[in-house]
């Protein structure tokens, strides 16, 4: 039938919608809730500011995603994608937490929203500077950061008096192991969900150790509604706004490979339009969540293979879980619950996660010629070096002017524009089909 409705269009029964929409959430709820956790433990929050935040994230992903899978005006892609804070942001937020404050995270992501949302119709013009041998590097590059702050939680927290004790490491290490070994034992919804249950394993082991304090949950609210600028008014460091822009690319890079995986998953070929529409969304999302105090976002990759391994293709499915999103973020006591998970338990996950940031970017780096181009290899090792140069010697860019901070200190900034430009003196500019399929099939720095 010529008119026949494409199984993304399709509307399930209720029950359907809810079931397969919840499994979304859980499948992404244990990255979603991590980055808050992170930015407030490195900006030093108290509890309550940490439980706005995530209450702030979770509202946001949801209208984000709602706005993906249904659409308005000339935003959203219309295909079964949510959408999630990208890992992508965590280092530079860090930084910028770190020399300008919250507010100046927040300048930076409103002026990251702008840029993607004007940028987007462009945007298939600049993917020839963006081939798998710069992504790989600068994902490398990501996870690589990361690890430190992983490491640091799973000792306790950068701080704390008894940093590296024991039970800190022991509670780490059982949330590794337990992710491990339902991945291990474990397949569909249940490996799916590996980190959010080796979180929820990790809080109950914490508890009898004294490191679990519900302190404020009792006081807090059953419901709330965001505040914008909760924070302070944005300010808008131009350190923080470059480096936010360039986080900006990566991540449209990154959606632009989960959108066309999606895509080739659910039958439905993709053209420049949607493309654009997709990029223009996720802008809007991020100008939104600098409004409403969350953070740049982006499709989540392992809710790409949860598409292809239940088969369930309706955008519907996908926009529920948009409104469960949404109701979970107007909920303060759950917030409160989740600020309440020791640093040590974040800590252990993060291991896991950011781990697998760093091998999707060697994942992507294998898709790279090294035999017949040697140039790649300068490429890949130069990038990867300069943007360890922060981690590895925090002092190294000290004389430099007070303004380049925060550039200078940006592991993905420093590692992204030196692939860049090296990829673009060795190599010049590739072809564009070629990196749109290379995309789709290393697609997913999220997948964690």
């Amino acid at each position: 039938m010529a008119n026949a409705k494409h199984p993304v269009d399709e509307v399930l029964p209720a029950s359907q919608l809810i079931l397969y929409g919840l499994q979304h959430v859980l499948a992404m709820y244990a990255g979603a809730v991590a980055v808050p956790l992170i930015i407030a433990g490195a900006a030093g929050l108290t509890k309550a500011q940490t439980g706005f935040l995530i209450n702030a994230d979770l509202f946001t992903c949801g209208i984000a995603t709602l706005l993906q899978t249904l659409g308005l005006w000339k935003l959203g892609i219309r295909i079964p994608v949510i959408q999630g804070v990208t890992f992508a942001a965590v280092t530079p937020m860090i930084m910028i937490a770190k020399s300008v404050g919250m507010e100046g995270i927040y300048g930076a992501v409103i002026i990251g929203g702008i840029f993607t949302f004007l940028t987007a119709p462009y945007f298939s013009k600049l993917l020839r500077f963006f081939p798998p041998v710069v992504t790989g590097s600068v994902i490398t590059v990501i996870g690589l950061s990361l690890l430190g702050v992983g490491v640091d939680l799973a000792a306790g927290g950068t701080g704390v008096p008894n940093y590296g004790a024991f039970k800190f490491l022991a509670v780490a290490a059982v949330v590794l192991v337990c992710i491990l070994l339902i991945n291990k034992f474990f397949k569909g919804f249940i490996a799916n969900a590996a980190v959010l249950l080796g979180l929820i394993i990790g809080f109950i082991v914490a508890i009898p150790l004294g490191l679990v304090s519900f302190s404020g949950v009792g006081s807090a609210a059953w419901l709330h509604v965001d505040t914008p600028f909760f924070f302070g008014m944005p300010k808008f460091d131009l350190g923080a706004i470059i480096s936010m822009v360039l986080v900006m690319l990566v991540t449209m890079v990154e959606s632009t490979g989960d959108f066309l995986a999606i895509g080739e998953i659910i039958e439905k070929p993709l053209g420049e339009e949607d493309l654009t529409r997709g990029l223009r969304a996720d802008g809007f999302a991020t100008f939104l969540g600098g409004i409403l105090n969350a953070f740049p976002y982006t499709a989540f990759a392992q809710n790409v293979g949860l598409v292809g391994l239940t088969g369930v293709r309706s955008r519907y499915v996908v926009a529920t879980s948009g409104v469960i999103l949404v109701l979970m973020g107007l909920l303060p006591k759950l917030a409160m619950i989740i600020a309440s998970v020791p640093n040590a338990v974040i800590g252990g996950a993060g291991i896991a996660m950011f781990s697998i940031v760093a091998a999707s970017g060697i994942k992507t780096l294998a898709q790279v010629d090294f035999k017949h181009n040697r140039y790649n290899i300068f490429i890949v090792a130069i990038s990867i070096g300069v943007g360890m140069i922060p981690l590895v010697s925090p002092n190294f860019f000290k004389y430099f002017p007070s303004w380049s901070q925060t550039i200078l200190h940006s592991n993905i900034t420093l590692g992204a524009v030196t692939a860049i430009i090296l990829n673009a003196f060795f190599n010049g500019g590739g072809h564009e089909d070629d990196i749109k399929k290379e995309l789709k099939a290393n697609s997913g720095i999220d997948a964690a």
